[in-house]
């Protein structure tokens, strides 16, 4: 009998009653139970976090910032209501922990009260990193708490980059002032180079006047040294002119206190008297022809005036010590009362000689009247004019006095200006070197600050001046300078498609261990003909890759039209499994064959070597190095690889070495399955009576 009827007669003994009937849909179902309801219980388990429940703590009590209200954790708060990432339940710090504590809450996240304060300091003096607080709990789930590391990761890098955008904004802000400042400095720089144009020449006007100040403080010093000189001669000389009024002063009062009480009381003789002479020489004049009938009484007459006025001016001219002021009043009137007697003499004598000359006479006596009319005009206030005369000659002495006050005084302040001029002239002497100094130096200045206005000119072109919108641009971009471009070739839409490449061949095995648990690796009926060794392998191996084919359409129905598995490669994904599990049916058929009850353990072992060291999940080399070592040499491995490219697409190198490694496999396995059936077809007391039955 060839081998397919042997494995049709294999698979018609399912057709025998309901139990077998139901153990063979049981067994086409199996695989479901491994790919298709494992792969449904977090097929998107991303797509579904806003079911996950957690604690939202916000502290914030918010800051102000360039006069600006900054409510970073308003802002936090209502970007995470609006991502749906998780379900945010906003409770109060003390809740959120008990919350994690006992379970209520996966996770929580807290912005502390200072939050906005700390995000607000990274655009003033002072700037302050800002903490977002994270509880989780690994007690709970420890996959939530990596999901939230990433979800968390991207809300601080949102909330960064919120800051320094504050921070570069104020930089940017910053470049503008500047630049006007700097502006403005370029202009003030012109306005100083014009102005020290002026004070250049300015400087050398002043050099040059210094020059004639120099010259003139020289002659100012020269002059002043004079002038010191004759006010000390004046000085002296005044003190003199002062100590002589002194003196004449002092007289003239004592003689003056004895003289006024003669003149007050004989005042009217003395004018009588003077008139009397006035009279006679008048009378005189005009009567000449009497003047010889008269002349000897006449000069009786005078010479008693004459007498008369001799004895006042003894009394009160020769006998006091100090000479009296009207002395030489009364000496005039004594000396004309003398002359008037002498002039009777002569006239006498004349008139007796009749030798004289009357014109003579006449000019006398006009002399003799002239003079005795003004004593007598004066005799009744010669002791006023004497008072007078002693009130200036005190004033005299006064004036004289300041005059030598005046004059000490002068000598001492042309000395003190002798030694200011003399210093002057040295002043002005190292003002005009200065001077000189100063004028070079402007020269320099003035260079300089050409090069200044230049340099700032240069600098305004140089710093940049940003508006709104540049800054806007470039806060932008320098807030968060790189961005990740990411690129997915052949991307899986969602966490079931990934895994999908990995738990489909887990079914698939599962799918033939449990075949194999029902159908027998080896046809007795077979063995017991004696059948040949390779008839007998493929008659245990075609019922149960027969079932895999029917399992993969089961499998691949369910997971494309219920689960919604999309295949780049559909037909090339079925086809392929076709393969795996008929490559799968032949390890474990020779398993079984060959080492009896055992096999099926180590079925079991071999699959989880597969599982592990596949790279199903994670990257192979995160594995330890046992996993790494046989990972190349298990067909899961060679499977997973080829189903990522025939389902998410790429090229299809794997496929085709996966199709030649399974290849491999079958045949090795059904190979080793014959040489196991050749081996069965004796009997011996160990099969007759096992050590272990399963």
């Amino acid at each position: 009998m060839r081998s397919p009827k042997l494995a049709a007669l294999e698979l018609r003994r399912f057709g025998r009653g309901k139990l077998p009937r139901a153990a063979l849909a049981a067994l086409l179902l199996l695989p479901l139970l491994y790919g298709a309801l494992y792969l449904w219980s977090f097929w998107d388990p991303y797509g579904r976090l806003d079911k996950i429940p957690v604690a939202l703590v916000n502290d914030d009590k918010g800051a102000r910032a360039a006069g600006k209200k900054v409510a970073a954790g308003d802002d936090i708060t209502e970007g995470l209501h609006d991502s749906k990432t998780f379900e945010w339940h906003e409770v109060s710090a003390a809740q959120a922990r008990k919350g994690v504590e006992d379970g209520t809450y996966y996770l929580s996240l807290t912005m502390p009260a200072d939050f906005s304060e700390r995000i607000a300091s990274s655009s003033g003096d002072t700037p302050e990193t800002g903490a977002l607080q994270v509880r989780t709990n690994d007690a709970n789930n420890y996959i939530v708490g990596q999901i939230s590391r990433t979800v968390f990761s991207e809300v601080r890098s949102a909330a960064s980059t919120n800051a320094s955008r504050s921070f570069l904004d104020r930089i940017f802000i910053s470049f503008s002032d500047i630049h006007d400042a700097t502006k403005k400095a370029a202009k003030g720089a012109d306005q100083l180079k014009g102005g020290i144009g002026k004070a250049k020449k300015g400087a050398k006007d002043l050099a040059d006047g210094l020059q004639d100040a120099k010259k003139g403080s020289g002659e100012l010093a020269g002059g002043i040294k004079k002038l010191n000189k004759g006010a000390g001669d004046l000085e002296s000389g005044s003190k003199q002119v002062s100590d002589g009024t002194r003196l004449l002063a002092d007289k003239v009062n004592g003689v003056a206190g004895q003289v006024r009480p003669f003149l007050k009381d004989n005042k009217k003789a003395i004018g009588d008297t003077a008139r009397l002479v006035a009279d006679s020489a008048k009378g005189i004049r005009h009567n000449l022809d009497v003047l010889v009938k008269t002349a000897p009484t006449a000069a009786k007459g005078a010479h008693a005036g004459s007498d008369a006025l001799d004895a006042v001016y003894k009394a009160r001219c020769e006998t006091l010590p100090l000479p009296d002021p009207a002395c030489p009043d009364l000496k005039k009137a004594k000396v004309a009362a003398a002359d008037v007697a002498k002039v009777a003499d002569d006239l006498n004598v004349l008139i007796e000689d009749d030798h004289g000359d009357l014109d003579t006479l006449d000019r006398h006596l006009a002399t003799l009247q002239h003079q005795s009319e003004a004593l007598a005009r004066h005799a009744p206030t010669l002791d006023q004019d004497v008072a007078t005369a002693v009130s200036k000659i005190n004033a005299l002495d006064k004036g004289a006095g300041q005059v030598a006050k005046g004059a000490k005084q002068l000598h001492t302040g042309l000395g003190t200006a002798k030694t200011g001029s003399a210093d002057l002239d040295t002043g002005v002497g190292k003002l005009k070197t200065g001077a000189g100094d100063l004028n070079g130096g402007m020269f320099q200045l003035a260079d300089g600050s050409g090069e200044l206005a230049g340099g700032l000119h240069d600098g305004v072109k140089q710093i940049p001046d940003y508006d709104k919108k540049d800054r806007d641009q470039r806060t932008g971009v320098m807030s968060d300078p790189v961005q990740l471009a990411s690129q997915s070739l052949h991307k899986a839409p969602n966490y079931g498609t990934g895994f999908a490449p990995y738990f489909i061949p887990l079914s698939l095995w599962v799918g033939a261990m449990v075949a194999y648990m029902l159908i027998q690796p080896l046809n007795r009926r077979a063995l017991a003909a004696g059948a040949s060794a390779w008839r007998i392998a493929l008659a245990g191996w075609l019922p149960v890759a027969a079932l895999g084919v029917l399992q993969v359409a089961a499998l691949m129905s369910v997971l494309h039209w219920a689960l919604g598995l999309q295949m780049v490669r559909a037909a090339g994904t079925v086809g392929f499994l076709f393969l795996v599990t008929a490559c799968f049916a032949a390890i474990v058929q020779w398993l079984n064959a060959q080492f009896g009850a055992a096999g099926r353990i180590l079925v079991l072992a071999v699959l989880m070597l597969q599982l592990t060291s596949a790279g199903g999940t994670y990257p192979v080399q995160t594995s330890p190095g046992f996993f790494n070592a046989i990972h190349p040499f298990l067909p899961m491995t060679y499977v997973v690889e080829a189903l990522r490219r025939l389902i998410s697409g790429g090229g299809l190198g794997p496929v085709w070495q996966a199709c030649a490694v399974l290849a491999a496999f079958t045949a090795g396995a059904l190979a080793l399955t014959a040489l196991s059936a050749r081996g069965k077809q004796v009997w011996t007391l160990d099969r007759l009576h096992p050590e272990l039955s399963l």
